[in-house]
C-alpha cells in the first residue's frame, strides 16, 4: 500500500495513530490529529489529519502503513 493509494478515513484513523505513537511518540502533532480524526470522524478533522500524515518523513509514513498491513 503506497502513501497515495491510502484511503483517510475514520475507520483506520485509530490504527494508524496507535502506529504513529509508536513511531514519533504520543505527542507529535500527526499522532494528536490522526487521533482526533478517529474520534470525531468529521471531514476537517480528516483533512487535517491527512496533511499532518503527509508532512512526515517518507520512511515513518511507510513504517506506519506497513504496520497495519501485519
Amino acid at each position: 500500500m503506497g502513501d497515495d493509494d491510502f484511503k483517510f478515513d475514520a475507520a483506520v484513523m485509530g490504527r494508524l495513530a496507535g502506529a504513529l505513537s509508536f513511531l514519533v511518540g504520543a505527542d507529535h502533532a500527526a499522532t494528536k490529529a490522526l487521533k482526533a480524526a478517529s474520534e470525531t470522524g468529521s471531514e476537517k478533522d480528516i483533512k487535517a489529519a491527512r496533511t499532518q500524515f503527509l508532512r512526515l518523513k517518507p520512511g515513518d509514513r511507510r513504517a506506519a502503513l506497513t504496520m497495519l498491513n501485519d
